[in-house]
């Protein structure tokens, strides 16, 4: 039993199940990546992700779709595409970003995966990804969780994330780079705060020590209280620039500047500096706040910001599920 398993949420049903081995029966498992694609009512964008994720150069994948419910026929399309190549897990209600990633880390688990990476499903990746994220912990041994630079899917060479910093003073959790063109300014793999639930690998031993995402952020802030809670227990959490991902940001909460999506932000700030703030960070935290707020209009108001996943400056990042 996995630390955050929700109680009374029945168990997922398997409608399609790719072979798997034991860590006890193959000595190379702690090589063995489990990748997990959480989805709802997303077919289209999950079966381009799915084509970029067969098409890797590491050979040693368990690809792990885990299904909220959707009413899009997903599950379907997927096992008709790949058949056994894939395992498609359903769950029974929309569980959200943290729980329903929380059922393929621990179906992950439970198979021997030694290494775990969580990928949105409105994401591409470059062929090489795993190999480069697998990298970072062969040559830094401490690390425990890694994660990639990620671009907007257009322009392809516009930057959404180079690392994530956070400052409990000023409550604020940011992306590094964003909107930033790349021209190889964020290319030195490095030590951050955290990294986006957007595409984030960790490995075995950090789930072990300190359990899986907290269901209670519902969406966004999850990723960036995992990575708090692994540097807590002495785990580095790495940027790699080398892996590389391409994300179509906003597609499950709206693209636009949805009160939705706003609202489950706030919500998810609150609840991460609430629990790791001191008492003193927070005669600072409102200033802070209330200067971000006005930033933002300004930036909405020149177009700087398309839409709400721009504000990722200012707030934590999260998947995009609902």
């Amino acid at each position: 039993m996995w630390p955050y398993r929700s109680p009374g949420v029945r168990c997922p049903t398997m409608i399609a199940s790719s072979q798997t081995t034991s860590s006890t029966a193959d000595p190379a498992h702690t090589l063995r990546v489990a990748i997990i694609v959480l989805t709802w009512n997303g077919k289209a964008l999950t079966l381009d992700c799915l084509e970029s994720l067969v098409a890797l150069d590491h050979m040693n994948t368990d690809i792990i779709v885990v299904d909220n419910a959707s009413a899009d026929g997903t599950p379907q399309a997927i096992e008709q595409r790949y058949g056994d190549r894939i395992t498609v897990i359903v769950n029974e209600q929309n569980l959200g970003y943290s729980q329903g990633n929380n059922v393929g880390i621990t179906h992950a688990l439970d198979t021997g995966a030694g290494y775990i990476l969580l990928l949105n499903n409105d994401t591409i990746v470059d062929r090489a990804l795993v190999d480069n994220l697998l990298y970072a912990f062969a040559t830094h041994a401490r690390t425990g969780i890694a994660g990639p630079k990620i671009y907007f899917a257009s322009p392809p060479d516009q930057i959404w994330f180079a690392g994530g910093e956070v400052s409990l003073a000023k409550g604020t959790a940011r992306h590094i780079g964003i909107r930033h063109r790349d021209v190889g300014q964020f290319d030195s793999m490095r030590e951050v705060d955290y990294v986006s639930g957007c595409a984030l690998i960790a490995k075995r031993e950090v789930f072990q020590t300190i359990g899986l995402l907290d269901p209670s952020y519902r969406a966004y802030f999850e990723d960036t209280d995992f990575c708090m809670r692994a540097r807590r227990h002495g785990f580095e959490i790495r940027y790699v620039p080398a892996a590389k991902v391409w994300h179509r940001v906003s597609s499950s909460v709206g693209g636009q500047l949805s009160w939705r999506k706003m609202s489950q932000k706030f919500k998810s700030t609150l609840r991460f500096f609430a629990r790791y703030s001191s008492l003193h960070h927070w005669l600072t935290i409102p200033l802070f706040f209330a200067f971000d707020v006005v930033r933002i209009v300004a930036l909405v108001l020149r177009g700087r910001i398309r839409n709400v996943t721009d504000v990722e400056n200012a707030s934590g990042s999260g998947g995009d599920q609902p």
